[in-house]
């Protein structure tokens, strides 16, 4: 249905629609002005956006109800510029194949590409899938005025695309993560006699046990959750043995537990004092055999586990991961996407969903 000029005209709207995003700041909880630029566009495509915050979404215009209804989402957001950069962040530079610009990999290739998706085939009767375009704010922040607010104001989703830089290759799980706060507690003492308990000496024990201990599930595709100290803070002075040690404990889980498993785990097992500051950053994971996996397979792609969160992780629905981009890129100084990449992602996109 789709030919090579079809999908080349699509690319070059979606590399001018690129260049105008990056120029536009849009760090997390400060997409405002990028949402507008979203809505705008819409509008002048002849959709109906919808927005709530700074999450803009189009729905069909034919949607019918037989059909399943696949969510196609890439966020808005990025983080702030690094060191390092040799180029503008927010002035989008072209040389040969390659986009330079602060959000053009993460996952402005992915946003772009799915628009031109959405604009191409929400009219076609003939398409498996009733579809809704998502862009969606705070997802590097995992922020609740992000996609999670927006859930309850969508049509009932059978199933999502979520277009983060994976060199479209389909991540079919990913790792979910959980913030621990942990409290060693003892009794304060002088340290030139022996007097007190030393919180430091009972939290070491802890840590020590999160450093040793594995969980018994090991995912064939994440591998086994990984618990990592990352931050300890004690004492006041050098005299005086401390009542109180405080640590922080970074879980990145595999789909075989929910977080709130891991921590009742990590509370049995630990004598400080366990606290999660969320535990809604679940790992996500679909099945194999879901149509859109099996797609991705006959394309001659090769599912994979992917380590990095997403908006993945707060969809309570299956959802797959592919875009165009390379993750390793992300985050990066002088961060870039080829325009090779976004036309391919286009066409992958097309025979994926068709």
């Amino acid at each position: 249905m789709y030919n090579t000029a079809n999908i080349n005209q699509s690319a070059e709207r979606a590399i001018e629609m690129l260049q105008r995003i990056i120029a536009i700041p849009s760090y997390s909880r400060e997409e405002t002005k990028l949402a507008d630029f979203i809505e705008e566009i819409a509008s002048l495509d002849g959709f109906s956006p919808c927005r709530k915050g700074n999450n803009v979404w189009c729905v069909s215009s034919v949607f019918l109800p037989e059909r399943p209804t696949l969510l196609l989402n890439a966020h808005i957001d990025t983080v702030r510029p690094v060191k390092g950069w040799m180029h503008d962040p927010h002035m989008p530079s072209l040389e040969g194949d390659v986009l330079y610009g602060l959000g053009s990999n993460d996952c402005g290739g992915g946003l772009v590409a799915l628009y031109e998706v959405f604009r191409l085939c929400e009219v076609d009767n003939d398409l498996p899938w009733n579809l809704v375009y998502l862009a969606s704010a705070e997802e590097e922040v995992s922020g609740q005025g992000g996609i999670e607010s927006v859930l309850s104001d969508l049509p009932k989703i059978n199933v999502s695309i979520v277009g983060e830089p994976t060199n479209m290759q389909p991540a079919i799980a990913e790792k979910g993560l959980m913030v621990i706060d942990a409290v060693a507690h003892g009794k304060a003492g002088h340290a030139a006699r022996n007097e007190g308990v030393n919180a430091i000496y009972k939290a070491l024990e802890d840590i020590a046990w999160c450093k040793n201990y594995r969980f018994e599930k090991v995912s064939p595709l994440l591998g086994e959750v990984k618990m990592s100290v990352t931050v300890i803070q004690a004492g006041t002075q050098h005299n005086v043995v401390p009542d109180e040690c405080r640590f922080t404990i970074d879980v990145r889980s595999n789909e075989c537990y929910t977080n709130q498993e891991i921590l009742d785990e990590i509370g049995r097992n630990l004598q400080s004092e366990v606290k999660a500051r969320s535990t809604r950053l679940n790992s996500s994971h679909i099945a194999p055999e879901h149509p859109l996996v099996q797609k991705c397979t006959e394309m001659g792609k090769i599912p994979f586990g992917s380590p990095t969160l997403s908006d993945q992780a707060l969809m309570p629905f299956p959802s797959l991961k592919i875009g165009p981009g390379d993750s390793a890129r992300s985050h990066t100084a002088d961060e870039y996407i080829k325009l090779s990449e976004i036309r391919d992602g286009i066409a992958d996109y097309l025979q994926l969903i068709g």
